[in-house]
């Protein structure tokens, strides 16, 4: 497999207009309008229930829609079936049948094509191997783990080289461990084939390390598209910002707005400016907070000095993960805690509960959101 991402063509592979969806008087799908490219890996991520699962399956076919378009390669879908689209998808539960072999499998879609037993051997073969399963192709389906019936779903899907692979929660039945796995490998085999891969998760750490792009949806709506780094460090808004990864709050009041700079008061980090791309807020709002990752808390061992800002904070709790720990902070002035990480390097201790200490910080690290 290559190990280097294909460049995206900038073509568009989907579109979607103003599309909706109602099931009775629920409106599942609010206006979605996005494009998603080919050769792009793209994730749809949201809690249960915001809609992510039903916008993918209307690009496969098996939801229509309210109104609006959806379009696969240039082409308007309103009238295409779901088993002529140049889709095909990757079910969460793999959907394998256990009385086929996983040579059998694979090759179920190639039923009704015209080539030769021969060519169909070949494809069934090559099909396995990009997938890893050189040799599994003559063991029983209920045979194997789950990660191995994962690949066999994959290379079932594959062998019809659809332009666009769906992919709905494929991982979310696997353990940690191989979840993380079949994560990193799923995003060679995408290097690898070059085609569109969509993802449905509600895994935000997932949808981080996978995507090229990744739309966040609540309650039918695009909240935010973005790359991983974007939506990581400038989250549109406070909503977006509490959904991916941990994020804290301090109370903030705004004291001016002059020439693309934010001055704001913040309840532990004092008086500070912020560029505008920092910002969240509407023009002439009085009430605001604060918000920063716990990586951009560094604490302050003895001896070591802030290269920007620096704060008083007690320690309340600690949670030691190995390679990192976890501690939640009460910084002066506050009430609330905030959560700080910290790499365990070798040679820097733990600190207990109780103990008072200095964390440093930089406002370009901070956003400010209504």
């Amino acid at each position: 497999m290559t190990s280097e991402k294909p460049t995206m063509s900038g073509q568009t592979m989907i579109e979607f207009k103003d599309v909706h969806k109602y099931y009775g008087d629920y409106h599942a799908l609010r206006g979605i309008t996005a494009t998603i490219k080919a050769g792009e890996f793209f994730s749809l991520l949201g809690p249960s229930g915001c809609g992510k699962t039903t916008l993918l399956r209307t690009i496969a076919g098996f939801e229509g829609i309210s109104s609006g378009v959806v379009m696969i390669d240039g082409k308007d879908m309103v009238s295409v079936p779901a088993n002529v689209r140049p889709t095909n998808m990757v079910f969460q539960s793999y959907a394998i049948f256990p009385h086929l072999t996983v040579e059998q499998n694979v090759g179920f879609g190639l039923r009704k094509d015209p080539r030769s037993k021969a060519e169909k051997a070949a494809a069934v073969a090559e099909a396995l191997e990009m997938v890893g399963l050189k040799g599994y192709g003559a063991r029983a389906a209920h045979a194997l783990s789950g990660g191995q019936r994962q690949r066999v779903a994959l290379a079932r899907a594959l062998i019809l080289k659809p332009k666009v692979l769906l992919l709905d929660e494929p991982l979310s039945a696997l353990d940690k461990k191989m979840r993380e796995q079949m994560q990193m490998e799923l995003i060679k085999l995408q290097r690898q084939v070059g085609i569109t891969f969509i993802l449905v998760t509600h895994d935000q750490e997932e949808a981080l390390v996978m995507s090229d792009r990744i739309a966040v949806m609540f309650e039918g709506e695009i909240a935010q598209l973005a790359d991983p780094e974007t939506l990581y460090r400038r989250p549109n808004s406070r909503k977006v910002a509490d959904f991916i990864g941990t994020m804290n709050f301090l109370p903030a009041e705004i004291l001016s707005e002059i020439d693309g700079k934010v001055e704001v008061e913040a309840k532990g980090f004092g008086r500070l400016t912020l560029d505008a791309e920092q910002v969240s807020v509407a023009p002439g709002s009085s009430s605001a907070s604060i918000g920063f990752r716990p990586e951009t808390l560094t604490i302050l061992f003895d001896g070591q000095t802030a290269t920007d800002r620096e704060s008083r904070a007690e320690v309340v709790e600690v949670v030691y993960y190995g390679d990192m720990t976890y501690y939640d902070i009460k910084l002066e002035g506050t009430t609330e805690p905030m959560r700080l990480s910290m790499r365990n390097v070798f040679g820097r201790p733990v600190l207990d509960i109780g103990t008072q200490t200095r964390v440093a910080w930089s406002p370009g690290a901070l956003v400010l959101f209504r």
